[in-house]
């Protein structure tokens, strides 16, 4: 399992991407999402990957535990990746 514990940004950063690939989900997947004043936005998975990355280590830790939790169960993980985009669109 990778962490996010790791001593560069580079290693923390790695636990998303690497998920998204082993899935197939191509960073380059856009994603149309509705904003509150802008109506439709369209997002690409990897300005969400982009976002998950810049927040501080707990909040990642919570995201990796939650993607975790959703892949265990064998759900969607662009289900989370969505709603992230959703909240980025607000």
């Amino acid at each position: 399992m990778l962490s996010l514990y790791g001593t560069t940004k580079a290693n923390k950063m790695k636990y998303f991407r690497t998920l998204l690939e082993e899935k197939g989900i191509s960073l380059e997947t856009v994603l149309e999402v509705e904003g509150a004043e802008w109506g439709t936005n369209f997002i690409a998975v990897e300005i969400v990957v982009e976002f998950m990355e810049g927040r501080d280590i707990a909040t990642q830790k919570k995201m990796r535990d939650t993607l975790t939790k959703i892949d265990f169960q064998g759900g969607d993980i662009m289900h989370f990746i969505t709603y992230v985009a959703k909240f980025l669109a607000k």
